[in-house]
């Protein structure tokens, strides 16, 4: 599930909203009032429940040979998404939905490659919610490895200090990060 040319989308896993009105998420580093959607390239970073913790990266032109071997592993493609064991139920059992809304009402947010499309006024969907379908399957057809383990944290550790690019959502959602040995 990806917008179309012109398009960003909303994932949410309610179908009836008809206006999307700004709002300051109680997570928020911005004291800003958005309403928030994603282009195609941040599109499969949103095919989770809303409130699974993920850890994912990708490759880029810059990233080393090294790090493309050590954290996505030999044919493991371009990309891979990680998930807790925990929320494997969750995420194969969503009803997740796309709303479309026409790009001219967004602008980007964050850079220099922006992260998410904002726009500060109540938007209305081009259309009803759509249902996004299997993750797993769009996972696997987008050449996405999706992994699972028990905890994100050395997974994220070793991500974070890699030459690829990476985001984490919801990590505050995630098992505790365990303890050092003392």
């Amino acid at each position: 599930m990806r917008p179309q040319p012109g398009e960003v989308l909303h994932f949410s896993e309610d179908p009836a909203i008809t206006v999307f009105h700004p709002h300051v998420a109680a997570t928020a580093q911005q004291p800003e009032a958005y309403v928030w959607a994603v282009d195609e390239v941040q599109a499969p970073a949103y095919w989770f429940p809303r409130q699974c913790p993920r850890a994912m990266a990708w490759a880029t032109p810059g990233t080393s040979a090294s790090d493309r071997e050590r954290v996505l592993g030999p044919g493991g493609g371009e990309r891979v998404h990680a998930i807790e064991y925990d929320w494997v139920e969750r995420f194969l059992g969503v009803e997740l939905f796309a709303y479309r809304f026409s790009a001219a009402a967004f602008r980007p947010f964050g850079g220099p490659v922006p992260h998410a499309f904002v726009t500060t006024v109540p938007v209305e969907p081009l259309g009803p919610a759509q249902p996004v379908g299997d993750l797993l399957r769009l996972h696997r057809d987008a050449g996405i490895q999706l992994r699972v383990l028990d905890s994100l944290w050395e997974f994220w550790d070793s991500v974070v200090t890699s030459t690829l690019q990476f985001s984490g959502i919801r990590l505050r959602n995630a098992t505790p990060r365990p303890q050092a040995h003392q």
